[in-house]
Formats: structure tokens, sequence, C-alpha cells
């Protein structure tokens, strides 16, 4: 039985992150950690975080090891111990950044690259031109949003949270731009149902 508990919001946040992870794509017990680390007041050590999680210190381990190659997590060392400390990033601008830098690394840019490799190539029948075609489209996209997460990234965090929070008006302007010039963005035309 662990010495030490999680109060109840605490465990609630941390069990729900564990939920949340594997829909993300990372293990429960990493997500658990992460959100263990997040709330702490202070850094944790390993041996800490296996005990208020109640997880094996190998799982523990493993878990840290791969918050480290994410960059979510920062070591920290205290004079006269010789273990490891674990804490978040205190500002959660840097945790999205972050996060955000490592998805684009390890799925955007794999997927951007196939897909100029594909569009090098020479299609041999109107299947691989319709084909290279949709897969241009997708590159246009993907390519077109990541210029503009780079100008985002750029951006003082209270600017990019302000730019955040005109979402609606700026719909709303680019909408009358276009009434007004009649320059609406053209809708395609959806095959008939045979």
């Amino acid at each position: 039985m662990p010495t030490a508990t999680l109060p109840p919001l605490s465990r609630q946040f941390v069990a729900h992150f564990g939920e949340m992870g594997s829909k993300w794509g990372i293990n429960r017990t990493v997500g658990q950690i992460y959100a263990l680390i997040f709330i702490s007041e202070r850094a944790l050590n390993a041996d800490e975080i296996a005990e208020l999680l109640e997880f094996s210190r190998s799982n523990v381990s493993m878990g840290l090891k791969e918050l480290q190659a994410w960059r979510l997590v920062h070591l920290r060392h205290h004079p006269g111990d010789r273990r490891e400390y674990f804490e978040a990033p205190a500002d959660v601008w840097e945790i999205f950044r972050v996060l955000a830098e490592e998805r684009r690394r390890r799925e955007i840019e794999p997927t951007l690259s196939m897909l100029r490799s594909a569009l090098l190539e020479s299609p041999a029948s109107d299947a691989e031109r319709h084909a290279q075609e949709r897969m241009r489209e997708m590159h246009d996209l993907i390519d077109r949003l990541m210029k503009w997460f780079d100008d985002v990234q750029r951006l003082a965090p209270e600017t990019a949270l302000q730019l955040m929070g005109m979402g609606a008006t700026v719909t709303k302007v680019l909408s009358l731009k276009d009434r007004i010039t009649g320059s609406a963005p053209k809708k395609k035309k959806k095959p008939a149902a045979g």
C-alpha cells in the first residue's frame, strides 16, 4: 500500500489523461505519468511517480524515456541527490509547441516526403493520373497548413492566443470580403449518385 496518495481531483485528471493518451497514440501509462508530472508542484523522481500511480518502477522508467524522447519532460538533479527528477515545462504554450513539432516530425514530414516522391512519378494510366491529382491536393493542403503553422510558431504566445480568439471574427471578415469582391471560393460539384 503506497504511503503517498493523490487527491481525488488529481487522480481524476491523471486517469483522464491515461484514457486520452490511448486515443492520441501513446499508451495509458505514459499519459498518466505525464499528467502527474504536469500537475505536480515540484519535480518528481521515478520512485515517487511509481508510488503515487501504483505502477512498477520499470514501467515508469520506460514511460519517462518516452516522454524525454518527445521532449515533454525536463530532467533535473538536486544537489547531494543522485536520483533524477522530472518536470513538465511551466508554459502550456511551450508544451503545445513541442508536442506539435514532434508530431510533425514523426507523422507529417514522412507523409509529405512520400507525397513529394509520388508527385515526381509519371502516371501510366488515367487511374494513376487521377490518384496523383488527389495526392497533389493532399500535399498542397498539408504544405499550406505547415507554412501557416510555422508562421504561428514564430508569434509571441500572447499574440498567438489573441489570433486564436479571433477565429470567428476572421471568418466573418473573409466572408464579407468575398461577398464584396465577388471572389468567393468555388465549391466543387458533387458527382451525381448513380
